[in-house]
């Protein structure tokens, strides 16, 4: 892999360690602002709404910029979020700086992935795109765990401080190793953004990433009180198990490029469902500790392993059906990661004050990815009718 792929894990790790954190300071944050723990949980739902409507949005907006300039100025922006968050006085401030650094977010990786498959052959692509979302999964392995531990030791603000420091190191990384001559896409004008949203085939992709990647989190959001007050684990030994359950979305991610590589629709079929069962087991191995840890891992390694695959079929799909609008259909599918996300924590705030309550949510998510796969599976027999091909979509990845 090229040099200038690293800087884009650095800047990964960065962005993922501020969005992913809070998952882990939710109980500490609800009561040092005195609020209710689904009220904390809508900091992960802004966040993720700031994505979802800011990366289609500024991506479009900033499509004549040079892509590294564009690079750069992202991670001052994320810095400035972060730094607001760290310093917010109040739940509205600290809410507003997650929108700013979810801005930055948003059009760095819609822009990152479609660079990290132009800097490798095109037999390459999902594996640079997995390992530019490697930066994510490495932020969940130690960026969440030692943020938690800070966040409970010196208190969350600290934690942003600390981000902010980290996307110091990014823009440095980007500054140093990207190379100044990176290929820029003609800018989509209005109208074909409009053509992206206006193709069936892409919005199918779409809702596939929403729910898909959107189902876990209607549990990943609450894991913290769920493994103090369902599983049993203290607040200290939480920090240890997001340390698992992080090492084993690493690992998946890696797979999952892999496998995409092939074939992205066999692949996705067979993780989705490997996905929903996992969340319907853990929904009963919540409550002992040892089953708890192996269902978090087998979670954990499924979790991510979709994302690669996602991100390669939204590009292929928008080169066979929008061939002038794949900058806007790879931010509209980050959009659609996010819009998963902001959707499957509310959901889970929801399940939480409903009787269901804290121990349903796996079963819920699962409900979610069982509908990413129905799509998946469509979407695998729509282009069987394109290419003229027998059915085989339920074959092994």
């Amino acid at each position: 892999m090229p040099l200038a792929l690293f800087a884009l894990t650095v800047a990964a790790y960065a962005i993922g360690t501020t969005e992913f954190v809070i998952v882990g300071l939710l109980p500490t944050v609800a009561s040092d602002l005195h609020i209710t723990l689904p009220l904390a949980g809508l900091i992960v739902s802004v966040y993720a709404l700031g994505v979802t409507f800011g990366a289609p949005v500024l991506t479009a907006l900033t499509g004549r910029l040079g892509r590294k300039p564009l690079l750069v100025g992202l991670m001052a922006l994320f810095i400035a979020g972060n730094m607001l968050a760290a310093l917010a006085p109040s739940y509205g401030m600290l809410l507003a700086g997650r929108v700013l650094s979810a801005f930055a977010h948003g059009v760095f990786f819609s822009v990152g992935a479609t660079i990290a498959a132009d800097l490798v052959t095109p037999d390459r692509r999902a594996s640079a795109i997995a390992m530019m979302f490697m930066g994510l999964t490495v932020a969940i392995v130690t960026g969440v765990p030692l943020g938690t531990v800070i966040g409970q030791t010196f208190g969350w603000r600290a934690t942003f401080f600390a981000v902010a420091g980290l996307g110091l190191v990014a823009l440095a990384a980007i500054a140093l190793l990207l190379p100044a001559n990176l290929r820029r896409e003609e800018p989509a004008g209005l109208m074909e953004q409009v053509r992206v949203l206006g193709s069936g085939r892409l919005l199918i992709v779409f809702a596939m990433t929403a729910l898909g990647y959107g189902g876990t989190f209607v549990t990943f959001t609450f894991l913290s009180p769920l493994l103090q007050e369902i599983t049993g684990f203290a607040e200290s030994t939480v920090s240890l198990v997001l340390v698992l359950y992080g090492a084993a979305i690493a690992l998946g991610n890696v797979v999952g490029g892999k496998a995409a590589n092939r074939d992205p629709v066999k692949a996705l079929v067979v993780l989705f469902a490997l996905q929903a069962l996992v969340l319907v087991l853990f929904t009963f191995t919540a409550p002992s500790p040892v089953l708890a840890l192996v269902t978090l891992a087998a979670l954990g390694f499924l979790s991510f392993a979709n994302v690669p695959g996602l991100q390669l079929y939204v590009v292929d799909m928008a080169k066979r059906h929008r061939p002038a609008g794949v900058d806007v259909a790879s931010a509209l599918n980050i959009a659609a990661f996010n819009l998963g996300i902001a959707a499957g924590a509310w959901i889970g705030g929801l399940t939480v004050a409903s009787p269901l309550g804290l121990g349903a949510t796996p079963f819920v998510g699962a409900i979610l990815v069982a509908g990413a796969l129905g799509l998946t599976l469509l979407s695998g027999a729509l282009d069987r009718r394109e290419r003229g091909q027998p059915d085989a979509a339920c074959q092994p990845a």
